[in-house]
């Protein structure tokens, strides 16, 4: 345990440093912090100053944490700050509910679960930094496989950087893209509850229709499904003209037509 432990200092200051660097070294910053729940609590004109103010606090207690070995003020120092984190989320979110918070630099995106849950996640492992740092025989002395502290380090920093939501564009939205080639949700079931709503827009939008529309005197007479077609009949001046249009798939090049005399 005292080996899980001692890696916290190291997960605190991953993200500690990254959320520093970015309000430190961001060129959008001074151009859309006014945007963010600080510019609300601080003003607009104060909120790119106190901005980098944070991100110097955040970038020290990184570097405290990274120079062994741990000291007690250190843990203390990244608990005040994820409290304080803590803290802020909850008064963006009810004072300035649609505002992002500016953690990790400038982005649009408003506080929500995500943000608490990675706020507190940091001070779970400042709290433990801290207990480690005060006397490491509080915590309990269990003997824990090799190379279980690195996993569980690697999956901290995972869980950080799934929780925040300043990355989705790099995985969340591409693996949501991926789920929509593959699942197609809005491709025409293979079965007959397909609307028929949905069968006159494929319809309307092939070639076949455009090809007869200039004879068609009616709306739609009748309709059927058959081996994976939907039949659509229309009056056709003196003739029928019946459309086959497939259950499955939106190519409107597969839809056909067919005159007959009625």
């Amino acid at each position: 345990m005292n080996g899980i432990a001692a890696s916290q200092p190291y997960v605190i200051a991953f993200f500690l440093l990254w959320a520093g660097l970015m309000k430190l070294l961001s060129r959008r910053m001074r151009a859309q912090a006014g945007q963010t729940a600080l510019a609300r609590l601080t003003g607009p004109a104060r909120a790119v100053p106190v901005l980098r103010l944070v991100g110097l606090a955040e970038v020290a207690v990184a570097t405290a944490l990274l120079l062994p070995p741990t000291h007690l003020f250190d843990g203390v120092a990244a608990v005040l700050l994820s409290a304080g984190f803590l803290a802020y989320l909850a008064y963006a979110h009810v004072a300035a509910p649609t505002a992002s918070c500016g953690c990790l630099g400038t982005h649009a995106k408003p506080v929500d679960a995500r943000s608490f849950a990675r706020a507190g996640l940091l001070l779970v492992a400042a709290l433990v930094t801290v207990l480690l740092a005060a006397s490491p025989s509080l915590l309990p002395a269990v003997t824990l496989p090799a190379g279980l502290p690195a996993v569980v380090v690697l999956a901290e920093i995972a869980a950080l950087l799934a929780l925040s939501s300043e990355l989705d564009r790099y995985w969340l939205v591409p693996l949501r893209r991926l789920l929509v080639r593959l699942r197609r949700p809005l491709a025409l079931a293979p079965t007959g509850s397909v609307p028929l709503e949905a069968s006159l827009h494929l319809l309307r939008r092939s070639p076949a229709y455009c090809s007869a529309s200039a004879q068609l005197t009616s709306d739609v007479r009748d309709t059927w499904d058959e081996d994976g077609l939907r039949f659509v009949v229309y009056g056709a001046r003196d003739r029928t003209a019946v459309f086959a249009v497939p259950l499955v798939g939106d190519d409107p090049r597969a839809v056909k037509v067919a005159l007959v005399n009625a």
